[in-house]
């Protein structure tokens, strides 16, 4: 292999330049043309070995309503399905049938223990559905996007029939028309079961230092008009209620530890 020059003489100087530069740096005059090629050497002109570049994971196409960065949302089916169901009942009823053919809870209760699950969707009072469906669409929606379809329905029946059990259990309770039974309605109890399990869920994520800014004083508000609600209508059992939010607050120590595994 030929070994380029060491220098070239400048024709107008006489100088020694490089033989790579095409121009005489003392006098300007042109040396050459071009400047002769570089070599390489022998190991840098094999071929090098192709290094394989770990492959970056590919996200999949943002939907219409999705924003980077930020999971969309997903539609609460369970707890719209339990809102449904009680606008459902109150059709019925105004169709004409009465509270005991859709369900509803009258004490004492002879060997129909299906109706502890039922009497929660059976409202009197627009006024009380109202509030309590709002309740459960608000908080029901909440636990269902961070559990799934299955915790809303568990805590609804669990916390609503607890609630009408026990109600049903120490007779307490408006009296019905015409009839000297009790009777236990509605979904106070349930609402209030879905409100304290997502309640003690955020608290326990706040004590791990995990402070996710929930706005705590309209659940305040929620909670304490749940709870009212029985000084301002007959139907909403005042023992209910209270059951509803204990057995919701012991879903909410339960649920984290389920969606772990």
């Amino acid at each position: 292999m030929s070994q380029p020059d060491l220098f070239v003489v400048c024709k107008n100087c006489g100088s020694e330049v490089s033989p790579y530069v095409t121009e005489c740096p003392y006098c300007g005059q042109r040396v050459r043309k071009r400047a002769p090629k570089l070599e390489r050497e022998d190991r840098e002109s094999e071929p090098r070995a192709k290094i394989r570049q770990p492959r970056m994971p590919s996200l999949s196409r943002l939907r219409p309503s999705e924003i980077e960065g930020i999971a969309p949302d997903t539609r609460p089916v369970a707890t719209l399905a339990l809102i449904a169901a009680s606008l459902l009942v109150s059709v019925v009823l105004a169709a004409g049938l009465g509270f005991d053919e859709v369900g509803g809870l009258i004490v004492p209760l002879d060997e129909q223990p299906w109706r502890y699950a039922t009497t929660i969707f059976v409202h009197d009072s627009l006024a009380y559905q109202f509030v309590a469906l709002i309740a459960v669409g608000v908080f029901g929606t909440m636990l269902e996007r961070r559990f799934g379809w299955f915790a809303p329905l568990v805590v609804f029946f669990a916390a609503g029939a607890a609630g009408a059990a026990v109600a049903m259990a120490l007779d307490v309770g408006p009296v019905a028309d015409s009839t000297p039974l009790y009777v236990v309605f509605g979904a106070n109890g349930s609402a209030l079961g879905l409100l304290a399990a997502w309640l003690v869920d955020d608290r326990m994520a706040a004590r791990r230092a995990d402070d996710r800014g929930n706005d705590l004083l309209g659940a305040a508000v929620f909670a304490a008009v749940l709870l009212l609600l029985p000084l301002a209508v007959t139907e909403a059992n005042p023992v209910a209620g209270p059951v509803g939010a204990v057995v919701g607050g012991v879903f909410g120590l339960l649920l984290p530890l389920a969606s772990r595994r």
